[in-house]
């Protein structure tokens, strides 16, 4: 493995997609938080749009006044590769990235330079797996996808919960994410995009699994799970079929501390079984109506991307994740917890996995890895400093007789 992305790049961080709806508020985040010895730039196709930005960024920072403005476009390798040959790392918002990701992808990975995202969609992970991990390995890029809301609460809330839990035992994590906020017109496209894909999304995860190293003595599993009650929690628990379960499954085949056979599950925690129904049903509607496309381009066209919630119902919004670890006679009880989870907070979460990657110490790693495997207890560290709680609400023995 060569390393590539030393300091000798013009810059630490760029920010691809900096004028989108999450990409504005990352630069805004940035723009009050990187340190003074951070060089960071904003890129993207507009450059009108990018220096109206970086006005509004030096209202926040006057030292943003010399911000660098770059200049790079999905559809233009030429420009992409210059982009990622300018930085150590690039942190992109631009999606749906199925549609316009897998260039950036591919520009990091042959550079190698470090790469995070807020991807969402587990068809892209796998593909990008298939189509980059091996030369990302080659040049040291760590390729580190699902820095937001997906799935930096359930990465990071099953690395911390399984550190207080005994080793070299089977292990079990469930947990039950609950929020009032909502969505933006990007997230909807790209939630049409992956509930329309269903085959494709398939086919992509058999492949990986053909080409994935097997584990021989260790298994780790990311499942489903059907809907239950929850005692640990008093909720009823609605399987939730984001990529989740599958990131940590990852962490877990990678990191031995997650013992020698590992599960995760991931549901929506609802107070009452009619909600859990109606959750239910709707789930059904919503992948039925994906599928037509007429269906799919009303509801684009209607929450126009690049829009989203504003600064007050963001406010108003927050999440809490509850994990419950069992283990060895010993159960924990983990929460994270935080503000609007799919604007506010994944800006934040994609903000400092960017500068974790760019300025921590960190384990050497390369290739497609987790958020847990790449930056484990120094991103951990950064969201609890920015203000995400992360903590063990409870860890005791198992009565035997129980």
């Amino acid at each position: 493995m060569t390393r590539r992305n030393g300091t000798e790049r013009p810059y630490d961080i760029v920010l691809f997609g900096a004028t989108g709806f999450v990409g504005t508020l990352t630069a805004e985040y940035l723009a009050a938080h990187a340190p003074e010895n951070c060089r960071w730039a904003i890129a993207g196709r507009d450059r009108g749009r990018l220096e109206r930005l970086r006005e509004r960024l030096t209202a926040l920072n006057p030292g943003c006044a010399v911000l660098p403005v770059l200049q790079a476009d999905s559809a233009d390798p030429d420009s992409l590769r210059a982009l990622a040959e300018s930085a150590r790392v690039v942190a992109s918002t631009v999606g749906p990235y199925l549609w316009y990701g897998e260039g950036l992808v591919a520009a990091c990975a042959e550079a190698g330079t470090d790469y995070a995202d807020l991807c969402g969609e587990a068809e892209f992970l796998d593909r990008m797996y298939l189509h980059h991990d091996v030369r990302a390995r080659e040049t040291g890029a760590r390729l580190v996808h699902a820095c937001g809301f997906d799935a930096v609460p359930s990465d990071l809330g099953a690395y911390l919960t399984v550190q207080r839990l005994p080793q070299d035992v089977p292990l079990r994590v469930d947990a039950f994410v609950r929020s009032n906020a909502l969505f933006s017109g990007g997230t909807l496209a790209s939630v049409m995009t992956v509930m329309s894909r269903g085959r494709q999304l398939l086919h992509a995860a058999r492949e990986r699994r053909l080409y994935e190293p097997r584990q021989v003595d260790r298994r780790a599993r990311g499942s489903l799970g059907a809907p239950h009650f929850s005692p640990e929690t008093g909720y009823w628990a609605l399987p939730l079929p984001t990529l989740d379960a599958q990131v940590v499954a990852r962490s877990a085949a990678a990191l031995p501390r997650y013992g020698p056979d590992f599960r995760y599950r991931y549901f929506a925690g609802v107070k009452t079984l009619p909600v859990a129904l109606g959750g239910s049903a709707a789930a059904g509607v919503g992948v039925a109506l994906a599928q037509l496309p007429p269906v799919r381009s009303w509801l684009t066209r209607r929450f126009e991307s690049g829009s989203g919630p504003d600064l007050e119902r963001r406010r108003a919004s927050s999440f809490s994740l509850r994990l419950v670890g069992t283990g060895g006679g010993h159960r924990v009880f983990t929460e994270v917890s935080g503000g609007d989870p799919g604007y506010d907070e994944s800006a934040k979460m994609l903000a400092e996995s960017a500068l974790s990657l760019a300025l921590d110490e960190l384990p050497d790693t390369a290739g497609q890895v987790t958020t847990a495997v790449a930056m484990g207890d120094a991103l951990l560290g950064r969201l609890r400093a920015a203000g995400l709680g992360f903590r063990i609400v409870d860890a005791r023995e198992l009565d035997p007789g129980a």
